[in-house]
């Protein structure tokens, strides 16, 4: 049923305006492509500067295993904004036995952003995909813990920034996901009701703030960090991929 209600909405057998909104990481783009190494040089960086071993503790409190490269869905590294990534920095640094100032000046020396560009890979067709959207009369929109600048650099890097008509992102200043705060202000922005909108994501975080939100239909997708077991309670339609649809 839930199955049908996606096709009925993506071949616009509803007259009524509709949106979609995409996460960006672990959706659009490979999630370890863009985050893992960077987690594990933020490490090296930190350790190096402060000549303080806290790579085991960092990784710990995002929820990164560098071992085994897995990501834990729902903690920070999968959903949490760069400030407060920054923060989580400090905050292992402190836990090590720096003073707060020596922690702070560490995490300002080795601190930098995941080159927005060179690591994004995109996990389907997207300029054909979007393409596909909006010639079916769908508005496209993002929603992503990520800050602005480093979004749309991405978007324009892979060709589809033209075909997006919407971000909320991380550094906006609204709350973040599972909050529903960024559903509510990209269909607001647009004169339409969440019950007007779809939530495609791959972590419990996307889900939670689609149901937060009320819209039609949270979808999942495996492509992420989330897996089946973990999305599918909360997902009423799970997907290999967003590159799925284009057959639907």
């Amino acid at each position: 049923m839930a199955h049908t209600r996606l096709s009925a909405f993506l071949s616009g057998e509803e007259r009524s305006g509709r949106l979609i909104i995409f996460d960006k990481d672990g959706t659009l783009i490979d999630f370890n492509a863009m985050w893992a190494g960077w987690m594990t040089t933020l490490a090296r960086r930190l350790e190096a500067a402060t000549y303080v071993s806290v790579a085991p503790q960092l990784c710990a409190r995002v929820g990164f295993d560098p071992a085994s490269g897995t990501i834990d869905a729902s903690g920070p590294l999968a959903i949490a904004t760069m400030a407060e990534l920054r923060a989580h920095a400090v905050a292992a640094l402190r836990a090590a036995g720096l003073a707060p100032a020596a922690a702070e000046a560490g995490v300002a020396q080795a601190w930098y952003i995941p080159d927005p560009v060179a690591l994004a890979q995109p996990l389907a067709d997207l300029p054909a995909l979007f393409a596909a959207l909006r010639a079916r009369g769908v508005r496209i929109a993002i929603a992503t813990t990520d800050d602005r600048a480093a979004t749309q650099a991405t978007l324009e890097s892979l060709g589809v920034a033209q075909l997006v008509d919407a971000l909320a992102c991380g550094d906006d200043g609204h709350a973040i996901k599972p909050a529903p705060d960024a559903v509510l202000k990209l269909c607001a922005q647009f004169g339409l009701t969440p019950a007007n909108a779809i939530v495609i994501g791959d972590t419990t975080a996307d889900l939670r703030m689609a149901r937060a939100a009320g819209v039609r239909l949270a979808v999942g997708v495996l492509s992420g960090v989330g897996t089946r077991a973990v999305l599918a309670p909360l997902a009423d339609v799970l997907l290999p991929s967003v590159g799925e649809l284009l057959t639907i």
